[in-house]
């Protein structure tokens, strides 16, 4: 999500030193360029000079803001902090744009993350005369460490103000953040925090940098000590001291960057596919963030639909292309479940040309990753004319299909930059999840103990996620065993069915061979003729534990593939056991819910094409004739 960048650097003629070629501005810029590949909307810096903040930040690409600076630069400085927003609270406008400044303009803030008190917080802090000009929980976050650092002054009890006033208002923020904040009166340091959201220390001398991670600093330094978990750092040109949110002191990890700058924007894998496999654990977690109470009540503040009209809804359409289409039919099973409203899946490009039916209580749920998918925005248009409501699900905030839908549930999977969906696709499933769960709690078709056990499940699935990533060697292996492969099948039941559907596509988008996803009680009416000695057949199992007549089927489905001659490998729950004796590959998932599963089932199969394609020598980021957002019909 937002690229964050930090340093402090030796004063002119600090102990007889000369000063570094760069100031701090040529350090910030220089990282947030490297950091654009995070995406983002807009950009903003600030600098400590002369005893005062100096900050400029606009709407927009990086060149916008470099523009603003050409036209009113700023001083020399060799303090500041930088940032690239990737929207969340707030749209992309210059108000909504980092630096935030507080304490009558003398701190600045900078954020990344979600928090999640933001809205009683800001009630106390307006309670107490603070205003606010943007639409952003970070401002509220500035206000709060401004007044706290305010308060520690007046009370002269600190001799690091900054630091402990970062510390105590680290204690009341609930969410996932990393905060970086820089005080004219502190000219010296920048402060920052970090809760469930990246933040690396780069180690120079007589310098010292922050960033999102090493890329932001990676033209500069290689040494870098990596945070962990609630955890503040102040540095200053000589210093790196850490402390936990409460102050004893703490300890970071030191490394060796060994990536050059390229590797370093991918976060040191070969890929940026790969990568955002292994940030799915994040996507998900992200994705579920702030929406819902302790007592497992939903809150999705974005879904501003009367929930008197939500409660008619009697038919749910869901609108999307290609693995966003996999994803709206993960999310039927779940809905019609959950909510009992019958829902149908349509390819966006054939919905308006068939004259479907559509009224007022048809609820339109769009999914599209980057919000301007052509064909998409086109029939949820026509939707709106036929007079239904419409949501969109979105990883881009403020694109197109969110501006023109009744609401929008964004995910916050971060910025995919592989032309193939990875972890936008479990993003919005998961989005999909929440918003079935929120119309089944409106309309009292569960009971509030029910949704709260399926949210706490949901919150496990990122570990659960993260463990299928740590043992992914095995899936690995085979893919490249099979770089000659020239057809691979899919099968699957239930919720594996779209599943499959899903791995078929991300083999055929990379690695250029034919697969096919298929429903496996389809077997025998047809698919089963393609089936001839050695011919590879990925099986989606679902768990034994559920459904126990699915489990005997698809068990039933191999023995019948195998029979004729198929190489079988199997995608199966932790534990069981009756699938070995009928497959050549097992390769096993975390326990979880029937419903829940796809998030973990999908993992090994992106990892099986990555490496696949990989293997044959494709470049797996920008596969031949695709394109990230298809915006023609």
């Amino acid at each position: 999500m937002c690229g964050i960048v930090g340093y402090v650097g030796r004063a002119r003629g600090v102990d007889g030193v000369a000063p570094k070629d760069h100031g701090a501005l040529d350090v910030v810029l220089e990282g947030l360029r490297r950091l654009e590949y995070r995406g983002y909307d807009s950009a903003g810096v600030a600098v400590v000079a002369d005893g005062r903040i100096e900050s400029r930040k606009k709407s927009g690409k990086l060149v916008n803001l470099l523009n603003l600076l050409a036209e009113d630069p700023l001083p020399a400085a060799t303090i500041g902090i930088g940032h690239t927003r990737w929207a969340t609270h707030g749209g992309p406008t210059d108000a909504n744009a980092h630096p935030h400044l507080a304490d009558g303009g003398s701190l600045a803030l900078i954020h990344n993350g979600i928090i999640e008190n933001f809205a009683e917080l800001k009630q106390e802090l307006l309670s107490r005369g603070h205003s606010f000009i943007s639409d952003t929980d970070t401002e509220v976050a500035a206000a709060l460490l401004g007044d706290t650092y305010a308060t520690l002054v007046a009370a002269g009890t600190t001799a690091k103000p900054l630091t402990e006033a970062m510390q105590l208002t680290c204690q009341r923020l609930e969410g996932a953040f990393t905060l970086l904040a820089v005080h004219a009166d502190q000219p010296d340091a920048v402060v920052a925090a970090r809760r469930n959201s990246p933040l690396v220390v780069g180690l120079g001398e007589g310098e010292n940098f922050l960033g999102s991670d090493v890329s932001g600093f990676i033209d500069y330094t290689r040494r870098a000590v990596e945070l962990g978990q609630d955890q503040i750092v102040t540095i200053t040109a000589e210093t790196v001291d850490i402390t936990d949110f409460y102050g004893a002191p703490a300890q970071g990890k030191e490394y060796h960057v060994d990536w050059d700058a390229a590797a370093a924007e991918k976060d040191g894998y070969p890929s940026f596919m790969e990568k955002e496999i292994h940030d799915q654990p994040d996507a998900v977690g992200a994705t579920l963030l702030g929406r819902s109470a302790p007592d497992g009540r939903l809150t999705l503040d974005e879904l501003r639909i009367d929930p008197k009209l939500l409660k008619t809804v009697n038919k749910i359409i869901v609108l999307a292309c290609g693995t966003s289409a996999y994803a709206g039919q993960v999310a039927k099973y779940a809905i019609e479940h959950w909510c009992r409203i019958p829902t149908e899946v349509e390819l966006s490009h054939e919905f308006r040309y068939r004259d479907p039916i559509v009224d007022e209580r048809t609820l339109i749920v769009s999914i599209s990753q980057s919000g301007e998918t052509m064909d998409t925005l086109m029939a949820v248009r026509y939707a709106r004319e036929q007079g239904a409501m419409t949501v969109a699900i979105c990883n881009t905030n403020g694109s197109t299909i969110p501006r023109e839908s009744d609401a929008v549930l964004y995910t916050h999977a971060g910025p995919e930059i592989a032309v193939a969906s990875t972890k936008a696709f479990l993003a919005q499933i998961t989005a999909a999840y929440l918003l079935g769960l929120y119309l089944a709690q409106l309309r009292g078709n569960k009971f509030q103990g029910e949704i709260k056990d399926i949210l706490a499940d949901l919150a496990k699935t990122p570990a659960k996620i993260q463990q299928i990533l740590d043992n992914s060697g095995q899936i690995k292996d085979l893919a490249r065993s099979m770089a000659n492969a020239k057809s691979v099948l899919f099968l699957g039941r239930h919720v594996g069915f779209p599943v499959a559907m899903e791995g078929a596509l991300k083999l055929k988008e990379l690695a250029y061979i034919h697969a096919e996803g298929f429903a496996a009680g389809e077997l025998k009416h047809g698919p089963i003729a393609l089936i001839e000695e050695g011919q590879p057949v990925v099986v989606v199992v679902p768990s034994p534990r559920g459904r126990d007549s699915l489990h005997a089927k698809i068990v039933s489905n191999i023995q019948e593939i195998r029979a004729r001659g198929a190489k079988t490998i199997v995608i199966a729950e932790e534990g069981d056991e009756a699938v070995k004796a009928y497959a050549e590959h097992v390769f096993y998932i975390p326990e979880t819910p029937t419903l829940l599963a796809p998030l973990l089932a999908t993992v090994p199969l992106q990892i099986f094409a990555c490496e696949l394609a990989t293997a044959k020598g494709y470049d797996v980021d920008q596969p031949r004739n695709l394109a990230k957002s298809v915006t023609v019909e």
